[in-house]
């Protein structure tokens, strides 16, 4: 526990390290202390002290984006060429050679739309990841709410995204195809894969923290997981009767959702998207309580 004491100030800001601040209010011309912290209940989140610290929560999205593009010769190019990339490969080697079914959608429109969540998902998950160890200095030098990390790193592929889907929507015009009303769950199965993002990347923050070989597991975990996802074959191969158990992985409701909303055509994903709904919900709870504990002795620990 750290304390401070400061003259004449009425809730002042943090200071100094630790896990967690309580500041107490008193009458003008008083001293006041600041105690830091850890959190004292399983169920104390302190999720109204993330959003009292939204100010710095955008700081460090913008900080993210910056250093992302600094320096780089194309710039944003770089964002549409590796989901481009990815779906002439997926389009020449799954679709034309192995002939594997698009659900009636032409091949790269059937490969980009899966390419652009499916992308997004996978740089914020790296970044979740990693963020708390590459911000290690700033940890142990001054106190914030540690969960503003893996938020601000799942936040800032959005801005990735967003150039993506630009491109894709210019593809979905190429081919023919106008929005329907199912473009208006795109919102919600964007929430969705942030979300996914976020509660996969608040467990593998904490344990990278604790355990510095998680970093080496991310690429091999990001490669199964793209194959146990519909990205090169449409969900539809699932049988019926296990598609709530296919469900259970969070991108495959993201990825079939996705397709289906921004070409308006095939069935909506119910019960997959249902299943991936449930498991999210679950994944982002576990992860909130886990990271909670975690950040009682990141600061040591990291």
């Amino acid at each position: 526990m750290a304390s401070v004491s400061t003259p004449n100030a009425v809730n002042p800001g943090p200071i100094g390290v630790g896990q967690s601040s309580v500041a107490l209010p008193l009458r003008s011309g008083a001293s006041s202390t600041i105690r830091i912290e850890p959190p004292s209940g399983l169920f104390e989140l302190r999720l109204r002290e993330v959003w009292a610290y939204r100010e710095l929560l955008y700081f460090f999205v913008w900080r993210d984006v910056k250093i992302r593009y600094k320096q780089t010769a194309i710039g944003v190019l770089w964002v549409v060429l590796q989901p481009v990339l990815n779906m002439l490969v997926f389009t020449l080697f799954f679709g034309r050679l192995a002939k594997l079914p698009s659900d009636g959608l032409p091949y790269p429109v059937f490969y980009f739309a899966a390419l652009v969540p499916w992308t997004y998902f996978a740089y914020a998950l790296q970044m979740t990841t990693n963020v708390v160890v590459d911000n290690q200095r700033l940890i142990t030098k001054v106190y914030f709410p540690r969960l503003i990390l893996p938020i601000s790193a799942a936040l800032s592929g959005l801005v990735d995204f967003a150039i993506g889907f630009v491109v894709l929507a210019i593809f979905t015009v190429v081919y023919g195809m106008r929005p329907t009303l199912a473009a208006l769950w795109l919102p919600a199965l964007l929430l969705l894969a942030v979300f996914t993002a976020l509660g996969v990347g608040l467990w593998l923050s904490a344990l990278n923290a604790l355990y510095r070989d998680v970093k080496y597991v991310i690429p091999f975990l990001m490669q199964f997981w793209m194959f146990a996802s519909p990205v090169a074959y449409p969900s539809s191969l699932v049988p019926v009767r296990w598609r709530w158990l296919y469900g259970l992985n969070p991108m495959a409701g993201v990825i079939d959702g996705f397709r289906w909303a921004i070409t308006g055509r095939g069935q909506a994903p119910g019960l997959l998207l249902l299943a991936s709904s449930a498991m999210v919900a679950l994944v982002v709870l576990g992860g909130l309580f886990f990271f909670n504990r975690m950040e009682a002795t990141v600061a040591d620990r990291v």
